[in-house]
C-alpha cells in the first residue's frame, strides 16, 4: 500500500514538472506543437504510399513536395484576389453605411426604435485616406515584415522549424506512437489505448473532416457568389466556411453579409434571392454529402456546447484558444462518455 501511495505521489510531482517546464517553454513551443500537429493531419498520407511499399523516408518526401507545391501555387493565386477583393471592400463597406443610415436607420425609426445616426463622410474619408495610405493588403504585409525587424526573424526561423519537425516526426511517427505506447504502465495499457484510439477517432473527424468541409463549404460559397455576381463574393465565401466550424454560424453570417452587400451592389430584389439561393444549396450539400462523408457523428458534440467551447477557448487563452477548443472538447467528451459508463457500471450508481 505504501509502495503504491509513493507510486502515485512521483507521477504527480512528475506531472507538475512537466506543466512547469511548458509553462517555462510556452514562448518556444508554438512551432513544435504546430509541427506535431500537421504530422498528424499528414501521416494517413504517409501511410498511404507506403501500403504501396514505398519506403516511408520517400513517401515523406513526396508528400512534403507535393504540400509545398500546392502552398506555392495557392499563394500566387490568392495573394491578387485577396487584394482586389480587399480593395473592393474598402468601397463597398462606406456603401453599406450609407445604405444603412439612408435606407434602415429611418426604418426603425417609423417604428419608434431610435438609432443614433453614423457620420458616414466621416467613415468614408478615413477607409479611402487610409487604403490609399496603405496601398493594399499586399504593401500592408511587405510594410508590416519590413518594420518588424527582430519579429520577421523569429518569425522566419520558426516558419523553417515547423517543415523541419514535421519531416522527422513523419519519419519516426510510428516509432514515436511506439516508445509513447511502451511507456504507460501495464495494468492500465488497455485501457489507455483504447481512450487515445476513440480520442484519434474524434480527432481526425474534426481535423480532417470539419476542416475539409470548412473549406469546401467556402469554395462553393465562393465561386457561387462570384456566378451570381458579388464583387466581394471570395472574402463572404472564406468568412462563411471559417465560421462553418459552428453549426449554422456560417450559413447565417455569410447570408446576411452577401444579402445586404448584394442589395446595396446593384440595389435587386432579385439579386439578393440568388445570394440566398447559393448558400440554401450550400447548405443542403453540406449537411446531406459533405458532414456524413467527411465528418460523420464521429464528433458527437451538441452546438451549444461546440459555441461554449470557442467562447471558452477565446477567454482564456485568445486565438490558439479559439483553434483548439473544438479538439480538446473533443477529447474531454471521450473522457467523459469512459466516466460516465464507469459510473453506471461502479457499486456507488448500483447500490
Amino acid at each position: 500500500m505504501v509502495h503504491a501511495s509513493s507510486n502515485k505521489m512521483v507521477f504527480i510531482i512528475l506531472a507538475f514538472v512537466i506543466a512547469g517546464l511548458l509553462y517555462k517553454l510556452s514562448p518556444i513551443l508554438t512551432p513544435f506543437l504546430v509541427g506535431i500537429l500537421l504530422a498528424y493531419l499528414i501521416d494517413p498520407l504517409v501511410n498511404l504510399l507506403v501500403r504501396f511499399r514505398v519506403p516511408r523516408v520517400l513517401s515523406v518526401v513526396i508528400i512534403f513536395l507535393g504540400l509545398i507545391l500546392v502552398i506555392a501555387v495557392s499563394i500566387v493565386l490568392l495573394i491578387p484576389i485577396i487584394n482586389n477583393q480587399i480593395d473592393t471592400l474598402a468601397i463597398v463597406i462606406p456603401n453599406m453605411v450609407t445604405w444603412w443610415q439612408d435606407t434602415i436607420i429611418p426604418w426603425l425609426k417609423h417604428f419608434g426604435i431610435n438609432v443614433e445616426m453614423i457620420n458616414v463622410a466621416t467613415l468614408k474619408t478615413m477607409l479611402t485616406d487610409n487604403w490609399v495610405k496603405a496601398g493594399g493588403f499586399a504593401d500592408i504585409v511587405l510594410k508590416e515584415l519590413v518594420h518588424s525587424g527582430f519579429k520577421v526573424l523569429e518569425w522566419m526561423l520558426n516558419l523553417i522549424l515547423i517543415p523541419v519537425v514535421m519531416f522527422y516526426l513523419l519519419c519516426d511517427w510510428d516509432k514515436f506512437l511506439a516508445g509513447i505506447r511502451s511507456l504507460i504502465p501495464r495494468n492500465i495499457e488497455p485501457t489507455v489505448v483504447r481512450l487515445v484510439t476513440e480520442c484519434d477517432t474524434v480527432l481526425s473527424a474534426f481535423f480532417r473532416g470539419q476542416l475539409l468541409v470548412m473549406l469546401v463549404l467556402g469554395l462553393i460559397y465562393s465561386v457561387g457568389l462570384a456566378l451570381v455576381g458579388l464583387q466581394i463574393s471570395f472574402i463572404v465565401g472564406l468568412v462563411a466556411g471559417l465560421f462553418s466550424i459552428v453549426p449554422y454560424l456560417g450559413f447565417i453570417v455569410g447570408v446576411t453579409v452577401a444579402s445586404i452587400a448584394s442589395y446595396v451592389q446593384d440595389g435587386s430584389l432579385m439579386s439578393v434571392g440568388l445570394v440566398w439561393l447559393v448558400f440554401i444549396v450550400g447548405h443542403v450539400i453540406e449537411h446531406m454529402v459533405l458532414t456524413p462523408k467527411l465528418v460523420g457523428d464521429r464528433i458527437g458534440l451538441h452546438p451549444v456546447a461546440v459555441i461554449f467551447a470557442i467562447l471558452a477557448g477565446g477567454c482564456l487563452f485568445g486565438f490558439p484558444g479559439i483553434l483548439l477548443a473544438l479538439p480538446v472538447a473533443a477529447v474531454i467528451m471521450v473522457w467523459i462518455r469512459y466516466l460516465h459508463q464507469r459510473y453506471f457500471k461502479s457499486k456507488l450508481y448500483q447500490r
